[in-house]
Parts: C-alpha cells; sequence; structure tokens
C-alpha cells in the first residue's frame, strides 16, 4: 500500500450549533490523539472568544493515527466555523480535503447555512458523508430530519449515518465509513514540490507559519522555497503536523497537511491561496510547477472605519490589522483619513459578526481601543459620462459628481423555520423593503422561505428579530444576488453651522428624515453642554429635514442678588446674553472623542 493510500483527509461542515466541535472531541478521544487527562470539551475550539460565544471562528486542522481493518491511516481532519460570515473559512477547508461529513442537529433539522455548505462541498466535487447528530436529545426528530436531507440533497435514507457527538454512539462507525468512502489524495510523489497554503499565522521568531496541504512531493526544514504568486523566497525553518498542537516533524510528504515556517517577517507577502515550490525548481523552470487552483478571493460586503482613541496608537493598529489578516484573508484594510478623528482604516468585513470578532480581538490580543463607525455596504454611483465610482463609506460621497443613477446591493435571503412561526417570520418581513419569491416546505414542519431584499436591510438587526420572534428555532442565510437602481443620498449632520464628516450616512431619500431626526436626538442626548447654545442639524443637500438645538449651560447670574431694584437684574442678564452672543460668534465648539464614539456605535 502507498502513502497515499493511507491518507484521508476530511472536514465537517454543518450549521452553527449543530455540534461539530464536540463530535471532533471525540474524534481525538477515539484515535486517542489527545490523552485522557488533558482532554477538554470543545477542543479545538482554542480562542477565549470561541468559548466565550460558543461558535467556530478559526478552523483548526487536527492529524490523527487510526487502525480499520488492521491498516494503519492518517486522518487529517480539518474543522470549520458554522456561522454564515465565516463561510469563507469553510472554503478555504473545502479546497484542502477530499471528502465532508455534513452534519445535521437531530432535533433541529435543516438549516439555511446547511444548504449554502452543502453547494459549496458539491462544487469542489467532495464526498459527502450525511450525519444526523444528537439522536440522544429527548426532542431529537430523527425520522423527519431523515425525510429533510433526503428531499433536499437527494439522498438514500440508508446512506444517512445517525450518532451522538455526546455519548459517542455510532461515531466509530463514522469513521469507518469516512476512511471506506472519502477517497485517498492523488498527487506526483516523486514530483517538484508543491503545497497549497490554506491558513497562516505569525510568529516573531520564525515569521510567517503557513498551514499547508501537500499537493506534489515533499519538503523538509533547511528546504530553500518560493511563493508562486507573490514571488518570495523564504527558508523552512521548521516543519511539522498538527496534534492539534504544533508538533515537529522531518518531513511533508505529498497529500499530508501541516505546517511550515517559512522564515518570511513580513505579513503581508505570503498570502493564504498561494503555492509554495522549491526555490531551486522554480529556477530551474520546471514545467509542471504551475500554481495550484486557490481560493475565491473573499468579496467584503460591509464596511467600517477603524479609528484609535489614541492618535498615537495609529501604527499599532496597522501592526495589528497586518497581523490579524494573515489569520483571516477575508479581513480587508486601507488607510484613511478624517476630519477630528485624524488617521485610521477603512475595513471591509464579510458581515457584523465578522465586524464585532474584529473589534474584539484588536481589542484583547493588542490592547486597542477604537472607534468604530457605523457598518455600510458597498454603493455604486454612475454619472451621466457613464463612469462608475464605488461608495465604500458617506465621506466617499462625490460633492461635484453628477450622478446619473445610484445603485445598492439586493439579497436572496433564505430563512429556514417551523412552520408554526411562519407568521411572525413574514411580520418582521413585512415592514422591510423586499419581495417574497417562495415558500418551499422541507417537512411537514418546516418550511424554507426565500426572500428578495436590499443587503442594508439584512446586515442591521434583521438576524436577531428573526431569532427572537421564532424562540431561536429559525435560521438564516443570505448570498448578494444583484445590484439594483435605488434613490440613494448623503445625510450630513452640522454642529453650529459646520458639517461634520464622521457623522455622515448614505441613507435612501424616503428614511432620509426619519434616519436624521434620530442621530439629531440622539445627539443632543449624548454632547456635553457648551458655554452658548448649539444648533444640531440634519440635511440633504442644502435642505435641512431635522433639527435639535444644545441649550447652552446655565449660570444664575441673579443668585448673589436678595431682592433689589429690578432693572438691576435686567441689565445683569443682557450682559449674559451679550456675552453668550460674543461666546457664539468667537468661541470654539469642542466635541469630545465620546461623542463620536457613542454615535458611531449606535
Amino acid at each position: 500500500m502507498s502513502n497515499l493510500e493511507n491518507i484521508r483527509n476530511f472536514c465537517i461542515i454543518a450549521h452553527i450549533d449543530h455540534g461539530k466541535s464536540t463530535l471532533a472531541d471525540r474524534f481525538l478521544e477515539i484515535t486517542e490523539t489527545i490523552p485522557e487527562g488533558k482532554m477538554r470539551p470543545q477542543y479545538l475550539d482554542m480562542m477565549d472568544l470561541e468559548r466565550e460565544k460558543g461558535i467556530t471562528i478559526k478552523m483548526k486542522p487536527v492529524r490523527m493515527d487510526y487502525v480499520f481493518n488492521n491498516k494503519p491511516y492518517i486522518l487529517n481532519l480539518i474543522d470549520t466555523p458554522g456561522h454564515v460570515d465565516f463561510s469563507y473559512e469553510v472554503s478555504r477547508s473545502l479546497a484542502a480535503v477530499e471528502g465532508t461529513i455534513l452534519l445535521v442537529d437531530a432535533a433541529k433539522g435543516i438549516q439555511a447555512q446547511t444548504i449554502a455548505n452543502l453547494e459549496l462541498a458539491r462544487r469542489q466535487g467532495l464526498v459527502i458523508i450525511p450525519v444526523i447528530n444528537k439522536i440522544d436529545l429527548p426532542q431529537a426528530k430523527i425520522e423527519e430530519t431523515k425525510e429533510e436531507i433526503v428531499k433536499i440533497f437527494n439522498i438514500a435514507p440508508e446512506e444517512i449515518i445517525l450518532v451522538s457527538g455526546k455519548t459517542g454512539e455510532n461515531v466509530e462507525s463514522l469513521l469507518n465509513a469516512m476512511v471506506e468512502k472519502v477517497p485517498p489524495p492523488t498527487g506526483k510523489v516523486e514530483g517538484p514540490f508543491r503545497a497549497l497554503i490554506f491558513d497562516s499565522e505569525y510568529d516573531s521568531h520564525r515569521g510567517v507559519i503557513s498551514f499547508i496541504r501537500v499537493v506534489d512531493g515533499e519538503i523538509r526544514k533547511g528546504d530553500k522555497i518560493h511563493l508562486l504568486s507573490n514571488d518570495v523566497d523564504g527558508e523552512v525553518l521548521e516543519i511539522g503536523y498538527f496534534k492539534p498542537e504544533m508538533t515537529k516533524a522531518e518531513v511533508l510528504k505529498t497529500g499530508e497537511a501541516g505546517y511550515l515556517a517559512t522564515g518570511v517577517k513580513e505579513p503581508g507577502r505570503v498570502k493564504v491561496g498561494d503555492t509554495i515550490t522549491k526555490l531551486e525548481d522554480f529556477k530551474a523552470k520546471e514545467t509542471s510547477l504551475l500554481p495550484l487552483p486557490g481560493y475565491q478571493e473573499p468579496r467584503s460586503v460591509v464596511f467600517a472605519s477603524f479609528y484609535p482613541e489614541d492618535p498615537n496608537e495609529f501604527e499599532l493598529l496597522r501592526d495589528a490589522l497586518t497581523r490579524l489578516k494573515l489569520s483571516d484573508a477575508s479581513l480587508f484594510f486601507e488607510p484613511e483619513t478624517k476630519e477630528m478623528l485624524g488617521r485610521g482604516f477603512r475595513c471591509g468585513f464579510l458581515g457584523l459578526l465578522h465586524t464585532e470578532i474584529t473589534t474584539e480581538r484588536l481589542s484583547r490580543e493588542f490592547g486597542l481601543n477604537l472607534i468604530i463607525s457605523s457598518p455600510s455596504v458597498l454603493y455604486k454611483i454612475i454619472n451621466k459620462k457613464k463612469e462608475e465610482k464605488s461608495i465604500f463609506t458617506a465621506s466617499d460621497w462625490p460633492e461635484q459628481f453628477q450622478i446619473e443613477e445610484a445603485r445598492e446591493p439586493w439579497t436572496i435571503l433564505k430563512i429556514t423555520t417551523p412552520i408554526i412561526y411562519i407568521g411572525q417570520v413574514f411580520e418582521v418581513l413585512s415592514k422591510l423593503s423586499g419581495s417574497h419569491i417562495e415558500t418551499k416546505h422541507l417537512s411537514q414542519e418546516k418550511v424554507l422561505i426565500s426572500y428578495n431584499l436590499p443587503l442594508r436591510e439584512v446586515i442591521t438587526n434583521l438576524y436577531e428579530n428573526i431569532k427572537n420572534v421564532t424562540s431561536g428555532f429559525a435560521s438564516t442565510d443570505y448570498q448578494i444576488s444583484e445590484y439594483r437602481i435605488s434613490e440613494l443620498a448623503k445625510l450630513d449632520i452640522l454642529i453650529a453651522g459646520k458639517k461634520i464628516e464622521a457623522f455622515a450616512k448614505i441613507v435612501p431619500e424616503s428614511i432620509a428624515h426619519q434616519e436624521g431626526k434620530k442621530m439629531v436626538q440622539k445627539l443632543k442626548q449624548t454632547m456635553p453642554r457648551q458655554q452658548f447654545s448649539v444648533p444640531l442639524q440634519a440635511v440633504v443637500g442644502a435642505k435641512i429635514i431635522a433639527r435639535e438645538t444644545l441649550s447652552a449651560k446655565g449660570k444664575d447670574v441673579l443668585a448673589p442678588l436678595y431682592g433689589g431694584d429690578y432693572t438691576r437684574k435686567l441689565k445683569l442678564l443682557q450682559r449674559q446674553k451679550k456675552g453668550k452672543a460674543e461666546l457664539k460668534e468667537k468661541g470654539q465648539l469642542h466635541i469630545p472623542q465620546k461623542v463620536f464614539l457613542d454615535m458611531l456605535k449606535s
């Protein structure tokens, strides 16, 4: 038996909270990868944030040794996240494996993200093993879940494996089925070395550490390497496997997954999806050294500006974002400067949870206190010359650009819900500016609703609203379908007649008044009072659409007087009024940074 026939590369895909991490725990126990005394729940969820939120954020590779029918096998498992915002992590893991376990919760059944992940796996040409998990639960609906899987995936009922990741029931049978059904990797054992980078992290001593799947050949410590797409050279300082901690090895061979310390100290020079070769093969111009199929570049759909509260921490923020991007290829950022806030970065994300997780990591791992702008989607405007311009944030909205039309992204939203909640779901959707596509019955008790909706309405609190009205039983998934013409406007905020660019937003004209009123009311509550009254105005173009007045700090100039002549009191009041008028004319308006933080978080 050749070395390749002994290897199985696979992953687990499912909706959030369907038991991927718990099932992975049982695999680690059965294969004795983790000693019994060191085992802990959700072992592969190593970030504090993952444990707190109960979700997988970063995929984790692990190598397990397993004996089946008296033959030794190497099992390389890549655990994956389940939340829609991290579907890019799923796509990266699928490119490094030959098969996948499709996991469905017996109590919750098919969910929106399950369907999306299945399509990813099918496009990759992977062998799919359908599994129903949590069969030990009293509320498990095994037959109904089977019916859903058969109907959606066109799979014979007898192909579905029933397991309990919690009790371990049938988990060993699942491992055996995985060995039997998932094909071994293919590749040229004797050929020039090629490996695909599916993730990376940074080490201050060893430089960028790339997580790789070896496709052809082999690599050893000390070998000189070359990265094809970025044209970067390095040297292998260390190689090894994930057990699941990094464990040194002598060699990585065809079909195996492991890590490689590149020695490259500039994080931006190593790119996820790049192909690593040996430098000698590259210089010899080996004709077989074609770049491996990498990953589809992630498209940011939500944008927000990040500014350090302390302007002196700009370089620290740059370094932190660079480090995060190494292990999160879907993070986009570029420098920008705004009045009142100074230097910062415009960042792109895959969704609101992705934004939240990145913010948390910047705070915890790098100690940064940040000002975050309100999230926005990518708009497009076209002028009379048919020139197109992308609008990431309101500050990109041109003043002298004659707009012929504006476009915004629309999505196809999919919601799976128990049929008893269908009325509540449609009540939430009816308040939005979308349209119903279809409702499909997955079983007697569950439906799949498809809906057209602007992306800006998806990224607000729609997910939470749907969860609330369905007691947490519904799930959502969305894909951007097209850009549609929309009547958009730039909403500006004036404070004492001065435009504050940091508060500007792009909104549909139909809700500009409502949004402007909400903003000036919040600003009135948030901003400290000055020595003079301050007008707060929301404007679109030259038209004022909402106004509030922040009253001046009060000082009782009559307090020292106890009775006395009325004309004397009047004189004091007139002098105070005149002084405030002069202050208003000459005084400098002070807006504390906390006001920006409070407003931008709203």
